[in-house]
C-alpha cells in the first residue's frame, strides 16, 4: 500500500470510528433501531424488496409506537437506496436508521450510511433492536496483525496477544518451583530431582495456558514470541512443550527482565526488528523520533495552535494524531477582526469566547465548530503534509495525548514556533 492509500485508510478507518461511536450512544424505546449490511454483490432492487417485505411485516408489531419507529425507519432507508443504481459500492455498505431518544421522552429519526468499509461486507444481514448492530464494524476496524506473546521464568508467567497495536494481557500462573537451596533433612539428589520435576510442571502449566489460548487462532496468527531470562525460555522452547504447530510458529525468543503482565510489552519493544512492520513498531518509531527532536533538535511542535501555525506555513513533515482524540475546534472572530480558536471537549456546549487582543466576548456558535483532526488534516493534505495516526497502547503513544494534547509534528526545518 503506497504511503497516500494509508493515509486514506487511517482517515476512512478515523471517519467510520467516529461514525461507530455515535451510533453506539443511540438507545431506542424498543425494538426500532434497523442495522441493515449489504454485500456488493447484491442487487440494490432484492435490498429494496427486502426492506418492502419487512414493512409489510411491521405492520404486526403490537405497540403502535415501535410499529411507527420500525416502518419510518424502513422508509428512510429505501429512500436513500434511490441514490444507488444496480449495486452497491466496491466493499458493500452499512445502513442504519431508527427513532432514538433524546430526553424528556421525545425521539429523534436518525439514518446513516456508511460506503465502501475497509473489509468486504461478507453477507447480507438485516437487524432490529434496541441498539444498532455495530460489532461486524468494529472488527473490520480492528488493527490488522495478530501475535502471541509468552514471556515466563521460573517464578511466573504471562500469556496474551498482540493484535495490531494493541498489547492484551490474557492469563497468568504463578509456579510452586522451590528455589535453589534445599532445606535441611533433603539430600541433595532428592531436591534436585523435586526441583526439576516441579520446573517440568510449571512449564506444561504454561504450555497449556497458550495452547488454550493460541491453538484456535493458529491459522490467523502472524506468528509467536517467547520472552524471558536464559535458560527459561531456552528450556521451554527446547523442551517441545508448546502444540506442535504452534512450535512452528515460534520467530524468536528474547531476553526481558520482567515476566508480569509489564514483560509482555517489553517483549514487544525486544522483538523490534522481528515486529518491524507492524503497526505498534511504526506508531513507536515516529514517536521515538518526535521525541528526539524534542530533546536534541529543533524539528517538533505541539499542540494544537503551534501544529497548526506550523502546517500553515508547510513546514510539518509528518502530523502525528492520537488515536483517542476525540476533541472539536470553534473559531471566533470578533468584532474587531481578530480570529481566535479554542479546542474542546467533543460532548461539551460550545463556549463563548473573550477574545485575547481586545477582551470582547464572543458568543459560541455551533456553526464554527468542526472536529479538531478533519480541521488540522485539511490543511495538512493542502500542504502535502503526511498524517499519522498514534496509537495510546505503549508509553510514549500514552504521553502524546496526555501531554502534547494529541497533537504533534516532526518538523521540515525548524522554524521557532
Amino acid at each position: 500500500m503506497s504511503q497516500q492509500e494509508q493515509e486514506k485508510s487511517d482517515k476512512q478507518k478515523y471517519d467510520f470510528r467516529k461514525v461507530i461511536e455515535e451510533l453506539q450512544e443511540y438507545e431506542g424505546s424498543g425494538t426500532q433501531l434497523v442495522s441493515i449490511y449489504i454485500p456488493e454483490d447484491r442487487l440494490i432492487s432484492d435490498v429494496a424488496a427486502h426492506i418492502t417485505q419487512e414493512h409489510s411485516e411491521a405492520s404486526n408489531i403490537k405497540s403502535k409506537q415501535t410499529r411507527t419507529a420500525v416502518q419510518d425507519a424502513l422508509t428512510s432507508l429505501k429512500d436513500r437506496l434511490k441514490y444507488y443504481d444496480v449495486r452497491p459500492p466496491e466493499n458493500g455498505m452499512v445502513m442504519f436508521s431508527g427513532a432514538i431518544n433524546s430526553g424528556g421522552g421525545q425521539t429523534d429519526m436518525i439514518t446513516r450510511v456508511l460506503e465502501s468499509p475497509p473489509d468486504p461486507v461478507e453477507s447480507f444481514r438485516y437487524h432490529c433492536d434496541s441498539a444498532f448492530l455495530t460489532e461486524p464494524l468494529e472488527h473490520m476496524l480492528a488493527d490488522k496483525g495478530l501475535f502471541g506473546l509468552i514471556v515466563l521464568d521460573r517464578r511466573e508467567a504471562n500469556v496474551g496477544w498482540l493484535k495490531g497495536k494493541r498489547v492484551e494481557p490474557v492469563k497468568s500462573a504463578s509456579s510452586l518451583v522451590p528455589g535453589k537451596q534445599r532445606k535441611g533433612g533433603q539430600s541433595a539428589q532428592r531436591f534436585a530431582r523435586l526441583r526439576l520435576e516441579a520446573i517440568d510442571n510449571f512449564y506444561q502449566e504454561v504450555a497449556e495456558m497458550a495452547n488454550d489460548l493460541f491453538v484456535a487462532k493458529r491459522h490467523e496468527i502472524d506468528g509467536i514470541i517467547v520472552g524471558g531470562p536464559s535458560p527459561t525460555k531456552d528450556e521451554f522452547l527446547d523442551g517441545d512443550y508448546l502444540h506442535h504447530e504452534l512450535q512452528d510458529s515460534v520467530l524468536g525468543k528474547f531476553d526481558v527482565s520482567y515476566t508480569d503482565e509489564s514483560g509482555l510489552y517489553d517483549l514487544v519493544d525486544a522483538a523490534e526488528d522481528v515486529l518491524a512492520e507492524t503497526e505498534v513498531m511504526k506508531d513507536k518509531e515516529q514517536m521515538n523520533e518526535f521525541f528526539k527532536e524534542l530533546h536534541d533538535g529543533e524539528k517538533a511542535t505541539y499542540g494544537f495552535e503551534q501544529t497548526r501555525r506550523n502546517l500553515i506555513m508547510g513546514s510539518v513533515d509528518r502530523l502525528l494524531i492520537s488515536e483517542d482524540l476525540r476533541d472539536d475546534v470553534v473559531t471566533y472572530e470578533c468584532s474587531n477582526g481578530h480570529e481566535e480558536r479554542e479546542v474542546i471537549d467533543r460532548r461539551k456546549n460550545t463556549p463563548d469566547h473573550e477574545c485575547s487582543e481586545c477582551g470582547e466576548t464572543v458568543k459560541g456558535d455551533d456553526e464554527n465548530r468542526e472536529d479538531v483532526i478533519e480541521h488540522l488534516i485539511d490543511i495538512a493534505e493542502q500542504r502535502g503534509t503526511e498524517t499519522k495516526f498514534i496509537s495510546t497502547d505503549f508509553e510514549k503513544g500514552e504521553q502524546l495525548l496526555t501531554a502534547f494534547g494529541g497533537i504533534a509534528g516532526i518538523l521540515r526545518y525548524s522554524t521557532g514556533v
